[in-house]
């Protein structure tokens, strides 16, 4: 039970960061909201909102993670290297492309945790790991490219912001459980998005930006912030600390998923054939990744 209670949240975790993607997609296009004021926004109110929260259960204790030491440095890398980033550059890519080809891209994040795991782990991978690799590499190129190999379909620069996001997914991945292990999520959360919000509004002078705040855009701002933000992040890393960050990042694919669905049914978004094979492809790579009874688990090499 407590396995199936793990892999339904990463699951929820995925499929709130589909609606917020698809919401930022439709803010970009219709409000022509820019990603460096919607960023910070999110990452700063979500922050309070949690802190509010999280001071109202623990009271002074909010302040244990920030003391210093190994977590403070740990949770600065989290909060700022991957939480922060990984959402400026995945609405970034958003903005440059869809809310579907940027979750797909944000989610080829288990080839660098693969990589790390690796590494860590002083070993070279399983024969069925690089095979993973291979078809989700296909899987994405089919998807910038549209089948077309001679031209991309993506610019280079949502690819680019694609894959950095996918960077920085691997890094809250992977380190997220030295800190959830300590710590509340909520606790974690919070600190990490007021962190990354704060830094965010300094590099972009968020405040210089100002937008008329209608119905839109109010409701917008509260499907990235309290869905895509507080319930993602809450229900994927309560997951994440059940079932581990090597299977927890592969059932965040729904995200892939549910912000495809949704776009297609509300934005007008269009996929080609090519589109739904890579789609297809990137999720046989989650598979063959989170089987890890597979028959090619001999080692290459020693």
């Amino acid at each position: 039970m407590e396995k199936i209670k793990g892999i339904s949240l990463t699951l929820l975790g995925g499929i709130c960061w589909g609606i917020s993607g698809t919401t930022a997609q439709f803010l970009f296009d219709n409000l022509h909201v820019d990603t460096q004021w919607l960023t910070p926004v999110r990452l700063f109110y979500s922050g309070v909102i949690l802190l509010i929260y999280c001071f109202w259960h623990y009271k002074t204790a909010i302040l244990t993670p920030l003391k210093p030491g190994k977590d403070l440095v740990v949770l600065l890398i989290y909060g700022i290297g991957g939480v922060a980033f990984s959402q400026y550059l995945y609405f970034l890519c958003i903005a440059l492309s869809t809310a579907g080809v940027g979750a797909v891209l944000m989610n080829v994040a288990p080839i660098p945790v693969l990589i790390g795991s690796c590494l860590v782990a002083k070993r070279w991978p399983y024969l069925y790991e690089i095979l993973a690799i291979v078809i989700g590499i296909a899987g994405v190129f089919l998807i910038v490219t549209h089948g077309n190999f001679s031209d991309f379909a993506v610019s280079p620069a949502a690819l680019l912001a694609g894959v950095g996001s996918a960077m920085c997914v691997a890094i809250y991945n992977l380190l997220g459980g030295h800190l959830t292990n300590k710590y509340p999520v909520s606790l974690v959360q919070g600190w990490s998005f007021l962190l990354g919000g704060i830094l965010m509004f300094g590099i972009f002078q968020a405040w210089e930006i100002s937008y008329h705040l209608n119905w839109s855009l109010f409701l917008g701002l509260l499907v990235v912030i309290l869905i895509g933000n507080i319930a993602a992040f809450n229900a994927f890393m309560s997951g994440l600390a059940i079932i581990g960050p090597a299977k927890g990042i592969l059932y965040g694919f729904s995200e892939a998923v549910a912000a495809s669905i949704i776009g297609w049914l509300f934005l007008g978004t269009h996929f080609t054939g090519w589109d739904f094979l890579g789609f297809a492809l990137v999720f046989l790579m989650l598979v063959i990744i989170s089987l890890p009874n597979l028959v090619y688990t001999k080692k290459i090499g020693r």
